[in-house]
């Protein structure tokens, strides 16, 4: 009887380690060490009150406001009343087209109090593309801010809707946007057709209050809470909906991968609140953990980034690779005292230099990474607490909890361990779809659930991954497949370069060449033979760039990613080629 038992031990063992062999695949599933919280975002707001009721949600400096979780709460639920007075229903789209403004953060939570799906618009949208967004999930009704740069929102939309100056608010009949019905300004002026911000929190009653607050039970976790268009870098954007259970959770992990589950922070917010790094990173996040969100401007400065962190005490700053090497070159020319203790970084991959800049000259204790795209609801990998300068500075973190994910060759068979492949992921963080786009959806989302990223991936033996590009984007040159990140991480080292963005163009020969475009420090020069002379000996001869582009600034969505295509039509028009 002992030596069956123990042959059958044997033989588990024997089979546990066939199964080790055979799990070196690139396939990883991170089972969570508590349950998903079945909430809504309305409810994780009361909740939220409950205990963190006087502290500051949001401090906007630009505009001198400051919001405690009371105060927001208590304006949410007014806006939201006063927008169904004025004929809005649950399930209805309200688009939120504006910067960084309190207003902005209101409305958010307003619609997910309300049953609304919220539709982030980029403030940046011109005519064409307003009209586009508009059309394309069918929005009733849109808040805006007052103005973009040198143009103003209600001169955009004037443009595209000419009937707004002569309806009665509310009431709007347009030809080129049917769908859309009311317009709400922020400005302070009176505009025709539109209804004022203040004006439609005055139309809330005791009553109508009320009843938003009893609704909350109405209102299904699985329900679509805010719809993601997609950045729009190689075309027409997507419409990704996300759910109020995967915000709601990919914010619960994300705040608490980012600490906030450790002290109360107030975080210097760089980034957009209509992209999702805005709406689940930071808002989703904040609201998780009771943090305050410090606004430093409506668009994006440097230096007054650098002025909230000092003047607020940030401890924690958020923002794009392109924005924190801008923040690196004012601290160092201005040299403050801060103490700000994590930055985290997302939205476009980052530079280990750059990492290193971070920690030496801005000062942090940690550096952390957040990957994920639109589609995912925000983050599916992420930097872990105790991450060592490696981990920190190659890799975007560990998956998330309650994640399944694996890399997929061009047969769709999980490649081992180390190998470059597709990233899929699987889990509640996935988006319902893509608006009223099912076979998009379709083709992004597999029958089994696997959501494709399109990203090119390597998964470690750890389980930490690495980004080498987007499938789109990999340079094939001479049969050599060549990765445009490897040769950007490399460049970026250089000490003239600030930051470097690598393309393909067409050749003859080659079939593609490799094309460098950087921009450089002040007053710095950096040729092709320069940067000849820096790659020989360090990087592989078919990775040296052949074309050389400088640029004084990269083109990029207002979310802070790279339009690459740009940059190719930038240099199919130069010819600065090695001869």
């Amino acid at each position: 009887m002992f030596c069956a038992m123990r042959t059958r031990v044997l033989v588990r063992r024997n089979e546990i380690k066939c199964f080790r062999e055979k799990s070196r695949l690139s396939y990883l599933h991170n089972v969570g060490s508590e349950p998903l919280r079945p909430l809504t975002f309305g409810k994780l707001l009361e909740d939220t009150v409950s205990k963190h009721g006087d502290k500051y949600a949001v401090i906007s400096r630009h505009q001198n406001k400051k919001l405690s979780y009371s105060d927001v709460l208590t304006q949410s639920d007014k806006l939201a009343a006063g927008l169904i007075s004025m004929g809005l229903k649950p399930g209805d789209r309200v688009g939120l087209w504006a910067q960084n403004i309190a207003e902005w953060y209101i409305s958010f939570l307003a619609c997910t109090r309300a049953g609304f799906q919220s539709v982030a618009v980029n403030p940046a949208y011109q005519p064409k593309e307003l009209e586009y967004c508009i059309n394309k999930v069918g929005v009733k009704s849109i808040i805006c801010g007052e103005k973009y740069r040198d143009q103003t929102c209600y001169g955009i939309l004037e443009q595209v809707c000419q009937e707004l100056p002569k309806c009665e608010p509310g009431k709007l009949n347009s030809k080129k946007l049917p769908t859309l019905k009311s317009v709400v300004t922020t400005s302070g002026e009176s505009l025709r057709g539109t209804y004022n911000f203040e004006e439609v929190l005055g139309l809330a009653d005791p009553a109508s209050i009320s009843s938003i607050k009893k609704n909350q039970d109405t209102i299904k976790i699985d329900d679509p809470i805010n719809i993601q268009l997609t950045s729009g870098t190689t075309g027409n954007p997507k419409a990704a909906a996300v759910s109020h259970f995967s915000l709601v959770n990919n914010g619960f992990y994300i705040g608490r991968r980012n600490e906030l589950d450790r002290k109360h922070h107030r975080i210097c917010v760089q980034v957009p609140l209509f992209h999702a790094f805005g709406t689940a990173i930071t808002i989703s996040a904040g609201i998780n953990y009771g943090a305050t969100l410090v606004l430093p401007c409506e668009g994006y400065s440097p230096n007054k980034s650098l002025d909230a962190i000092k003047d607020e005490n940030c401890s924690i700053i958020h923002g794009t690779p392109t924005m924190y090497v801008d923040l690196v070159r004012v601290q160092k020319e201005r040299k403050e005292k801060i103490a700000a203790e994590i930055a985290v970084s997302g939205g476009a991959p980052c530079s280990p230099s750059l990492f290193k800049d971070m920690l030496t000259v801005l000062g942090v204790n940690k550096v952390k990474s957040v990957f994920g795209l639109s589609e995912t609801t925000a983050v599916v990998f992420q930097s872990q607490s105790e991450d060592d300068e490696y981990k920190s500075t190659s890799t975007v973190g560990y998956l998330q909890e309650h994640l399944e994910a694996k890399i997929i060759d061009a047969n769709n068979q999980i490649v081992p361990v180390g190998t470059p492949g597709e990233l899929c992921i699987r889990g509640y963080c996935n988006m319902l779809g893509y608006y009223k786009d099912e076979a998009k959806t379709k083709e992004t989302i597999e029958a089994s659930g696997w959501l494709r990223t399109g990203d090119q991936f390597v998964l470690e033996e750890t389980g930490y991954g690495r980004i080498v590009g987007r499938l789109k984007e990999m340079i094939i040159r001479g049969g050599e497949n060549v990765f445009p990140k490897e040769i950007e991480d490399f460049l970026n080292t250089h000490p003239h370069i600030l930051e470097t963005h690598v393309i393909g163009l067409p050749h003859e020969r080659l079939g593609e060449e490799i094309c460098a475009c950087i921009r450089v420090q002040e007053g710095c020069v950096v040729t092709l033979a320069d940067l000849n002379v820096f790659c020989k000996g360090n990087i592989s001869h078919f990775k040296i760039p052949s074309v050389l582009i400088t640029v004084e600034t990269f083109p990029k969505t207002l979310s802070g990613k790279i339009q690459k295509f740009k940059l190719k039509e930038l240099a199919l028009n130069n010819n600065n080629k090695a001869g």
